[in-house]
């Protein structure tokens, strides 16, 4: 005679039967399933308010080094990419389930609760006052702070190219003599003069370089832009 094979699933609620008397497993589910929206809500509003901190109480032997960075190596990658990096209460975009995760988990690992957030991300991303890759730091002290998560798509591979013409008014300056020359190149022989010279050349270069000079002007200070190194830490829109 056969035994009958062993169907773990009917054991499991065959016990979940004896128990029920004693212990109620869905108002148990039911208390675990409000405490982590409790303790997301404390979260979410921390991040929203903003609370000022530039220290958190982190136990450093659970840390992973590798997510340690100085406010130095932020501001260059910032001023590289044209990136800001500012309290998470102007963040204006939605974080992850998984940044939340990590949030609990690195609270309970270091038995504290985090203060003092912060994001780097592109100036789009951020209300910011009038005057594509984001990521999640919490101050740990002496301007270090710890990469809590990092979501979003990656940041093109060109941007930093791109975002150097604006780094400074110098770099700004090459960049308006690269499109003028440019623009001189493709004006047609005989256009502004029956001779075709290196002065010629010179002046047609020279007008150019102002016309196109003052265009970037007008657009700087229409839209309030401003250089890279001045904006990374700023919260403002025209800063």
């Amino acid at each position: 005679m056969l035994l009958p094979r062993t169907n773990i699933e009917k054991k499991l609620i065959s016990l979940r039967k004896k128990k029920s008397e004693t212990f109620d497993w869905r108002k148990q589910i039911q208390l675990i399933f409000e405490v982590e929206e409790q303790i997301n809500d404390q979260i979410e509003r921390t991040l929203k308010q903003g609370e000022a901190s530039d220290q958190n109480a982190f136990i450093f032997d659970h840390l992973d080094t590798n997510k340690i960075y100085h406010i130095d190596q932020i501001k260059k990658i910032c001023i590289d990419y044209r990136l800001r990096f500012l309290d998470s209460r102007y963040f204006k975009g939605k974080l992850p389930k998984e940044a939340y995760t990590k949030i609990k988990n690195l609270e309970k690992k270091h038995e504290t609760k985090l203060t003092g957030f912060k994001i780097m991300a592109p100036s789009k991303l951020f209300k910011l006052a009038n005057a594509d890759d984001p990521l999640l730091f919490a101050p740990m002290g002496n301007n270090y702070f710890y990469l809590i998560h990092k979501w979003g798509n990656d940041l093109h591979p060109l941007r930093r190219f791109t975002m150097w013409f604006f780094k400074s008014f110098e770099n700004l300056t090459l960049l308006t003599c690269i499109i003028s020359l440019l623009v001189t190149l493709l004006v047609p022989d005989g256009l502004f003069s029956k001779e075709n010279n290196t002065a010629t050349f010179f002046m047609v270069f020279l007008f150019m370089f102002k016309s196109i000079a003052a265009i970037v002007l007008f657009y700087g200070f229409a839209l309030g832009k401003n250089f890279n190194t001045a904006i990374w830490n700023s919260k403002f829109f025209n800063a």
